[in-house]
């Protein structure tokens, strides 16, 4: 198996929202694990709070994410953005019509200088998003 980087997403206890959002964003299959199913559930309140998932896209996109237990920090965070580019422009214009419901567009969707379509939003979990649509000479 060749090395692969995937997006970990951490979430304090919408983890199971968030990743349900995401597979009606990029469609594919849903696995999710409780720390309850691990017998991971020290405290008895968070037993179905998500301890792993993964959503495994048609197209081989692979997101994954977990909650956060109430006993580990957890700040909603800024400082990194999941980034999708290509050159499908209707794929990745799909993409960011169900991400930017509910969420917040920072740049909109549109030409950039550089000759790509590109736009930044945050979506209604509070991640980053990066889309970066190939222009015509690419």
């Amino acid at each position: 198996m060749p090395t692969q980087l995937n997006p970990y997403l951490s979430f304090r206890d919408n983890a199971r929202e968030a990743m349900e959002f995401y597979k009606s964003v990029f469609g594919g299959e849903l696995t999710v694990s409780t720390f309850g199913e691990f017998g991971m559930d020290e405290d008895p309140s968070e037993k179905d709070k998500v301890m792993h998932s993964q959503l495994e896209s048609p197209n081989g996109l692979v997101l994954m994410g977990a909650d956060t237990p109430n006993s580990m920090d957890y700040t909603v965070g800024t400082s990194i953005s999941v980034s999708l580019s290509g050159d499908d422009d209707a794929e990745l214009h799909g993409y960011w019509d169900k991400l930017i419901e509910g969420g917040d567009v920072q740049q909109p969707l549109e030409k950039a200088p550089w000759g790509d379509s590109f736009g930044m939003c945050a979506d209604r979990f509070g991640v980053n998003w990066m889309v970066n649509i190939a222009g015509a000479g690419a």
